[in-house]
């Protein structure tokens, strides 16, 4: 190594000699050549460094080859760490999406009993409602509260937590409060998925075969079974017939009426012992309140219950029941179900 930059140097002086004496203009030989010893010794070590560095640097490319040689044999050697390494490549689109399925599936109807909700404002509850101003106080009794277990199924279809009021998108003109499903539906204690259909203000014949609240009705029961097969409608919940106290003819056909309501919705959802149990009224100003009522407490059909809510509290309109006695008629409905069908879970 000496020898090579011994004649290195030479071999640069003869280089800077034969510029010198063609250039002509540098006289001082000594002080020229000290400048020229100067820049190749400068030259050199800025060589020394670079091959140094080179050096290195290919030291260190074969040192971390074989360190990710010897990462690949441990990746090889150890298949779950592979799986591991080649899922944290992936696209996270795939997982994304399992979560939303996941998310929408979480909320199945409790595997068993589902109950039909339907008929006119005392079902679709009133308690709690201010009937001048139309507001709900918000209250909701012990009995009432949310419970994991109990869902009701949306106005779009989905199965969702069960909360007062029960009907707020589904009797959609009329400010919805407390009724009979929360309490019932505490009470039953078991799991249950309500499936909420009653609408205020409206006579038996707007619930007749055909009509748009008889089909939306046997649309969302049978949406009701098909999200889970697992899930099977236990009961039909039925309080309706203060619309049809005002004349006589509404109130002497309310039993007919009432009869092929029950021979049709069994039919059409192919459950031809379906338990229905009915509200017997218990309010109203009108003249033939007692003639309805007679026609509820006289049908006399298989796995028909009635349940007379004559007696609990009423609201200062005299029409719909305060928030204590739906309280009280969703445990009357509880126990109804549980006396007369219970035994068949």
């Amino acid at each position: 190594m000496g020898k090579m930059r011994e004649s290195e140097v030479h071999r640069r002086e003869k280089i800077w000699e034969r510029k010198r004496k063609s250039c002509g203009k540098v006289n001082n030989n000594g002080r020229l050549r000290f400048i020229l010893l100067v820049v190749l010794l400068i030259e050199l070590m800025c060589q020394n460094c670079t091959e140094g560095a080179e050096t290195k640097t290919e030291q260190g490319d074969r040192r971390s080859g074989s360190t990710q040689i010897r990462t690949q044999e441990q990746k090889s050697s150890n298949p779950k760490r592979a799986i591991l390494e080649e899922t944290k490549k992936q696209k996270p689109s795939i997982a994304i999406e399992n979560t939303a399925t996941s998310n929408n599936n979480s909320y199945s109807p409790c595997k068993k009993q589902i109950f039909i909700l339907s008929g006119q404002s005392n079902m679709a509850g009133r308690g709690g409602v201010d009937q001048t101003r139309h507001r709900w106080d918000g209250v909701v009794p012990l009995e009432c509260q949310p419970h994991p277990s109990i869902l009701r199924l949306s106005a779009k279809l989905n199965w969702e937590p069960a909360h007062e009021p029960l009907h707020a998108d589904i009797d959609t003109n009329k400010t919805c409060g407390v009724g009979p499903g929360m309490s019932f539906a505490n009470a039953v204690r078991e799991r249950v998925g309500l499936v909420p259909c009653a609408v205020g203000g409206t006579a038996i014949k707007e619930w007749a075969r055909g009509e748009h609240l008889y089909e939306d009705m046997v649309r969302r029961a049978k949406a009701s079974v098909a999200v889970d097969g697992g899930a099977e409608i236990r009961a039909l919940l039925w309080y309706q017939g203060e619309s049809d106290t005002s004349t006589e003819d509404d109130a002497a056909a309310y039993k007919r009426n009432m009869e092929r309501l029950i021979h049709n919705v069994r039919e059409d959802l192919c459950l031809p012992d379906l338990p229905i149990i009915q509200v017997a009224l218990a309010s109203g100003d009108e003249k033939y309140l007692e003639k309805v009522r007679e026609a509820q407490l006289s049908i006399n059909i298989p796995n028909v219950v009635c349940v007379d809510a004559k007696g609990l509290q009423l609201q200062d309109d005299n029409l719909h029941l305060t928030t204590e006695a739906q309280v009280q008629l969703g445990s009357m409905l509880a126990e109804a179900y549980l006396s007369n069908f219970g035994t068949t879970l």
